[in-house]
């Protein structure tokens, strides 16, 4: 019987579990992890704060689904893994081995260091257990103040402003997001925040958080300003848990670094979601991910090569969709960026392919939320930012995936941008000159 240990328990640990048991029906299935709730969508935080859904439909699966993968879940944190040896050292003490390991651990947010960082009120989002200790302190009148950049900050913003919160917004740079969007855009996001009664600070900082009898009472800023408030939520970004790849002598960069089958410098031993840095061929290097989509398939490759399929991991063109001060916003590609003082690293909802060079062309349809933005290369799309209405995002995805040869077209979109709206509107009604086959096929799709 083989032995399959697995460290962590999102996404890409439960697909991998899944996997594992469709391939290997008589396998020993562990799973070890810090958290012992019911499997459940990170991404869905974001409405369970705001009080679009109760907690119980952030499950993503049924009881009946998790006892019938017969999984052994063990509670606790894994102290050190040995190669070697073949098992990992729980905290506690415990020992447990394996004949395949994943490593699933994922990535923690960045911990602040300002003085005060450790009263209780300043707040992380990384669990749903850091969702209830916000929702304990958030309440109608109270005053909360949040730090960050990304789409984590915009959550815990309309989470805490939907609870009926004063809620400033504490931005070191002058707009949100760079790293992803452009000043338009960003634009767009704070004009939604300012008109919910958000307030917005640019080029400000927390120097410390002040309380009494271990309670946040007030933030004061660099500038010299004190802001009485609940409630102090950070979000600078995040980093990959390496610490145990580290300690067991596996390759790393940003990440753990993995081969096409997600396996790491170590045999037998594989990473998968926010902390595996796989090779990205468009982007030609290995990139962190913290898509929920991205470990959803990293587990599931990783799972059927741990049951001993020879199974390549192929990374796709990063794609997120999320919702931006009530704005739905596509993400797809390499769409540029430029450094972001509000994030240390990347945020949750973000690939580091996203960013790359500056040549870009924008086009806005229909109004003021309504946007779309192409970044060309010389012959393809590579990369689209797509604000409100997403019925072209489909499309858009095909071509800068198929990496469609658009040689024809690029030349007249560099020398008149008014022409970009010529092609989107041939995309959507899928009439595009002769000769460009493929694209004719992807949009008739």
């Amino acid at each position: 019987m083989n032995r399959h240990l697995l460290v962590g328990s999102g996404i890409a640990a439960l697909t991998a579990a899944e996997s594992i048991r469709q391939s290997d029906p008589s396998a020993r299935l562990l799973m070890v992890s810090e958290e012992a709730e019911p499997f459940y969508s990170r991404p869905g935080l974001a409405y369970l704060l705001k009080g679009d859904v109760p907690e119980r439909q952030l499950r993503i699966r049924s009881p009946g689904e998790i006892e019938a993968l017969g999984l052994e879940r063990v509670t606790g944190r894994v102290a050190r893994v040995s190669a070697v040896g073949r098992q990992v050292t729980l905290a506690d003490g415990r020992k447990l081995g394996f004949d395949r390991l994943l490593l699933a651990t994922g990535a923690a947010s960045i911990a602040p260091t300002f003085p005060g960082a450790e009263l209780r009120g300043v707040v992380r989002l990384d669990s749903l257990g850091d969702a209830r200790e916000i929702l304990r302190l958030a309440g109608r009148g109270r005053t909360a103040v949040v730090v960050g950049g990304g789409s984590t900050a915009l959550e815990l913003v309309e989470g805490v402003r939907a609870r009926g919160m004063r809620t400033h917004y504490f931005m070191r740079g002058d707009r949100y997001w760079a790293r992803v969007l452009d000043p338009v855009e960003s634009g767009l996001v704070e004009a939604r925040l300012a008109e919910s009664g958000v307030r917005i600070h640019r080029h400000t900082e927390v120097a410390a958080a002040v309380g009494h009898a271990g309670r946040l009472r007030a933030v004061d800023t660099a500038a010299g300003g004190r802001i009485p408030c609940d409630l102090l939520a950070v979000a600078t970004g995040v980093r990959p848990r390496l610490e145990l790849a580290q300690e067991a002598g596996l390759a790393v960069e940003r990440g753990i670094l993995v081969e096409e089958s997600l396996e790491t410098s170590q045999p037998d031993i594989f990473a998968a979601g926010d902390v595996a840095q796989a090779y990205d061929p468009t982007a030609g290097r290995a990139v962190l991910d913290t898509l929920w989509s991205t470990a959803e398939e990293q587990g599931r490759v990783a799972g059927l090569n741990m049951a001993g399929g020879g199974v390549a991991y192929g990374k796709r063109v990063a794609r997120n969709v999320t919702c931006l001060a009530g704005v739905v916003t596509a993400v797809i590609g390499d769409v540029g960026g430029e450094d972001d003082l509000d994030l240390v690293t990347i945020t949750r909802g973000q690939s580091e392919a996203w960013s790359g060079g500056p040549a870009t062309l924008t086009v806005s349809e229909r109004g003021r939320e309504d946007r779309i933005r192409l970044r060309l290369g010389p012959r393809t799309i590579v990369g689209a930012v797509i604000m409100g209405s997403q019925s072209l995002a489909e499309p858009l995805a095909q071509l800068i995936a198929a990496r469609t040869d658009l040689s024809s077209l690029l030349p007249a979109l560099w020398e008149q941008p008014a022409s970009l709206r010529v092609l989107l509107q041939r995309f959507r009604s899928g009439q595009v000159p002769a000769g460009d086959r493929d694209v004719q096929a992807l949009v008739a799709r």
